[in-house]
């Protein structure tokens, strides 16, 4: 299976401006520049792509970790915040904050679960930052 998106930017690194499409057409042309990637501008950037498609995967790969153990949940919910450091030129970390409502499982097996589809899904193995979570399993 293969998925695909297009960027493309026009002029400087500061001065120039960008837009990102996605195969689906979710969105087309969706504009970037310096200043929404590094300042409050309006538009998305990479990170905030890459927050998203982290957090998307993470809560589906939950649900069939959970599935496996014999557990449905009602709802996942993750957010997922990445960080860039501009002084080293990458991403360093992506934490995932998770809210979860799954009737029957302990925190144990609920805590295991989540760490593994933190270490497992193809989103959190595609990243080489520290990957970090804090989860809330609700009653």
């Amino acid at each position: 299976m293969k998925r695909h998106a297009t960027a493309v930017w026009n002029g400087s690194g500061k001065e120039g401006n960008g837009h990102v499409s996605v195969q689906s057409t979710l969105f087309s042309n969706a504009q970037y520049s310096f200043n929404s990637r590094f300042a409050e501008g309006v538009g998305t950037n990479p990170e905030e792509l890459v927050a998203a498609a982290h957090a998307g995967c993470f809560s589906m790969k939950l649900t069939f970790v959970l599935g496996a153990a014999g557990f449905t949940a009602d709802t996942i919910e993750t957010k997922c915040i990445i960080t860039l450091s501009p002084e080293q030129g990458a991403v360093t970390n992506s934490h995932l904050v998770l809210k979860a409502k799954v009737p029957g499982i302990s925190q144990e097996k609920f805590d295991e679960c989540v760490a593994d589809a933190k270490a497992n899904c193809p989103i959190s193995k595609l990243l080489n930052a520290d990957i970090t979570i804090e989860s809330t399993l609700e009653a």
